[in-house]
């Protein structure tokens, strides 16, 4: 893969942008993808990402990797999980994607932090709402296939970023546009599921 000297201003906003939108997906398998990838010298990552190839930084997210693995593939855990990284996806994906910039620019490296929050929170509201809303149905079938959706879109995202920038900017364009439908169509199912449920409680509560 190219050398950072190579990589161009297209490449170094695709690589932040697709650290950003998978950290809402999967945190640890980005961290861990992509520290792998600097320490056995499949790319060169920028300076600002040199931490993720430390051994220890690998042994960690490859722990983690593994938890939220499995997590992932339990109806109901799975959205517990995913609530209890709303506070951590986030952060997570603003730094990592202005790591891509590291200190040669505070400007570059503010607009990618801003653009991978955005990414993160979007693909992360979209991921927990779509898994609550499978996770109504009894078969656990859909929720396991879901999962291992995800666990293939990451790196498929990170190694389109490194290889096809141009490309990624479309497949993510067409992403974000799925996300967000789903976002306001699974919001209004579920708000409206709450709200049936809670209505046959008020009601069986009165006629007692």
């Amino acid at each position: 893969m190219a050398s950072l000297n190579s990589v161009d201003t297209t490449q170094l906003f695709a690589l932040a942008a697709a650290l950003g939108w998978a950290s809402g997906l999967r945190l640890y398998a980005v961290v861990f993808l992509t520290g792998l990838a600097g320490s056995m010298g499949w790319v060169t990552l920028p300076s600002g990402l040199h931490i993720l190839q430390h051994p220890l930084v690998l042994g960690a997210a490859g722990l983690m990797l593994a938890v939220e693995f499995l997590a992932d593939k339990v109806p109901g855990l799975d959205s517990l999980w995913d609530a209890v990284h709303t506070f951590i996806r986030v952060p997570a994906g603003m730094a990592l994607a202005a790591g891509v910039f590291g200190g040669d620019s505070a400007t570059w490296a503010t607009i990618a932090a801003l653009m991978g929050g955005a990414l993160a929170a979007t693909s992360h509201t979209a991921k927990a709402t779509t898994r609550a809303a499978v996770n109504t149905s009894p078969e656990p079938f859909s929720n396991i296939a879901l999962s291992l959706a995800g666990d293939a879109a990451v790196p498929a995202m990170l190694w389109l970023a490194w290889e096809q920038p141009v490309w990624f900017f479309v497949v993510l364009a067409a992403a974000l546009i799925v996300m967000i439908v789903l976002i306001v169509v699974l919001f209004r199912f579920l708000r409206g599921l709450i709200r049936r449920f809670t209505g046959r409680g008020g009601t069986a509560a009165a006629g007692a």
